[in-house]
């Protein structure tokens, strides 16, 4: 008995494989043995009283006080867009003007309601990294 291909079970399959690839790829925190311990940004370039978006990484960088560094998921929670810089105590995203605090995350302006989920970094010399 010979097989058909459908262009359903061509659809199906490549469905599977996308979801497949896409599972247990990481930690569930967003990091995976390639990037653990891989330097996000050197200290230098994450400006006290402010910060730096990582666009590539979706990671936001800050250093509220001197010496004391932050890191927070780049995505807003309100309607998933990369946020788009870090100015005046507050992390901003351009889409839809949600504010966030630059030393927990925390919603100051909405309409995003939740805070930027926290990112776990180490400060190695002059370099922070990712855990």
């Amino acid at each position: 008995m010979a097989l058909r291909t459908t262009r359903r079970t061509v659809l199906l399959a490549a469905g599977a494989a996308g979801t497949a690839a896409g599972c247990g790829s990481d930690g569930g925190d967003g990091t995976s043995p390639e990037t653990a311990g891989r330097e996000l940004v050197p200290t230098a370039d994450v400006p006290v009283g402010g910060g730096t978006v990582l666009e590539e990484e979706r990671i936001v960088v800050t250093q509220p006080v001197a010496g004391s560094f932050k890191a927070f998921s780049a995505v807003c929670t309100h309607q998933g867009c990369v946020v788009t810089g870090v100015s005046d105590g507050t992390i901003d995203c351009a889409c839809h003007g949600s504010r966030f605090d630059i030393t927990d995350g925390s919603v100051t302006h909405g309409p995003a309601t939740r805070p930027l989920p926290g990112e776990r970094i180490t400060v190695e010399g002059n370099s922070v990294r990712r855990v």
